[in-house]
């Protein structure tokens, strides 16, 4: 094996601190030659996940655990139900909010699953979790507002709050206790009263950190104090251990909170293939939310949104299936290298994420490359969840247990050579 601690002494190229964009109105935003692309499109940054992803799709050799995705079919219930609504002929248009059927069976599964009552006026089906974040974005976002969100966090996250011109603040999680750690008090400090948004994703990718009750409260509170809206990343409320659901923002608030939920059928459901999501939120949004539908992609297909209504109705044990899987793959991870020096290591609580530390390590996107190169393992580089995972490495293990394991025990392998 090549002696991987060539690489660990590159240093992470430094990024600036974001500033503020400029109004639209600001000679900034006009441009003396025609065609020229827009500062919004050139300011983003490039998917570090997908750049590890590109360099090592096609290598048979490569076991991939850099995407969030799991490697089990959909449930049967849902294909048939999209077969069938295919040959039936829902080929058109859909309602801009969504089915009036599958926004239905959405408020019956939030009070079946949640025990909380949702308006289906509240809840906008949308093409994807990742669509219902930059509807969410578009929405309640202008040039120069000020977004807070908990970091690590994944990528696309801060990029479509930058999309709609926030000025993106992270607050960092921390391990303490042997688990990530939320300092609810700096939050608020950080949040203070200008702040337009709160982004919150518990369980969180890429650390798997899980909000408590009492976190939730306290960040309720304050955003109903000073008028800041609260936009939960719910993706992963089912996949949380040793509990039905995680504590979520929509349980613990009232209707007339300004308290948006985004949800997706990928995660519990192994969807994420079909792009089905939706949001939950005031019901003044609704018409708003339909516009801006209607100028991105005008709804999600009718025969996948029939999918959906099928995953709600008779999917049940599918997630349960998932859970179970998850539940016993996940002390592996730490089994097989989380008594490896120099890895630093932390049970996540919720997600199927690993997301550890390397000591030593200043390049994780180097890391990650190497280790590709040399292990045949394709993992996500911690700089790509913002400047507070340097230095970690992000491992999905939603896979068979026979390969999990293969892939733990090369880098068990390569981690114990580059300690010695």
């Amino acid at each position: 094996m090549v002696n991987a601690r060539l690489f660990w002494p590159i240093r992470a190229r430094r990024e600036p601190e974001p500033e503020p964009g400029p109004r639209p109105s600001s000679p900034a935003f006009r441009y003396s030659e025609q065609g020229a692309i827009s500062r919004r499109a050139t300011n983003l940054a490039p998917s570090l996940i997908r750049d590890i992803a590109n360099a090592g799709i096609g290598r048979r050799d490569v076991i991939p655990l850099w995407f969030g995705e799991g490697c089990w079919p959909s449930p049967d219930v849902a294909v048939e139900a999209a077969r069938r609504a295919l040959a039936d002929g829902d080929h058109f248009y859909q309602p801009n909010s969504g089915k009036p059927e599958l926004r239905e069976e959405l408020s019956a599964y939030h009070r079946r699953i949640y025990d909380v009552e949702i308006d289906p006026r509240r809840i906008t089906v949308t093409a994807s979790g990742m669509q219902a974040l930059a509807l969410v974005a578009q929405a309640l976002v202008d040039p120069g507002d000020r977004a807070v969100v908990i970091g690590p966090v994944w990528p696309n996250i801060r990029e479509t709050l930058r999309i709609s011109g926030a000025f993106v603040i992270e607050h960092a999680l921390r391990p303490a206790d042997g688990r990530w750690s939320l300092d609810v008090g700096r939050l608020i400090d950080d949040i203070g009263e200008n702040t337009r948004l709160v982004f919150i994703n518990s369980p969180a990718n890429p650390t798997g950190w899980t909000a408590t009750p009492d976190e939730l409260d306290a960040i309720i509170e304050h955003c109903r104090r000073h008028r800041s809206w609260l936009v939960a990343d719910d993706a992963y409320s089912r996949l949380c251990y040793g509990q039905r659901y995680a504590p979520c923002a929509l349980t613990r608030s009232e209707p007339d909170d300004l308290v948006v939920s985004v949800s997706t059928f990928s995660k519990a459901w192994s969807m994420t293939g079909w792009r089905l999501g939706w949001i939950t939120a005031p019901a003044e949004l609704e018409a708003s939310l339909a516009m801006l539908t209607e100028y991105n992609i005008a709804g999600a297909p009718g025969f996948v949104q029939a999918a959906g209504i099928a995953a709600l109705r008779d999917g049940e044990p599918d997630v349960a299936l998932l859970q179970q899987r998850l539940a016993a793959l996940r002390p592996l991870v730490g089994q097989h290298i989380g008594t490896v020096p120099g890895v630093r290591y932390l049970e996540p609580e919720g997600a199927f994420y690993s997301f550890f530390g390397v000591d030593g390590m200043t390049d994780s996107v180097a890391a990650a490359k190497h280790i590709l190169a040399t292990c045949g393992v394709g993992l996500a580089p911690g700089r790509a969840f913002g400047p507070h995972g340097e230095g970690h490495l992000r491992l999905c293990f939603a896979q068979p247990p026979e390969t999990l394991t293969t892939a733990l025990e090369r880098l068990a392998d390569y981690f114990s050579s580059t300690a010695a």
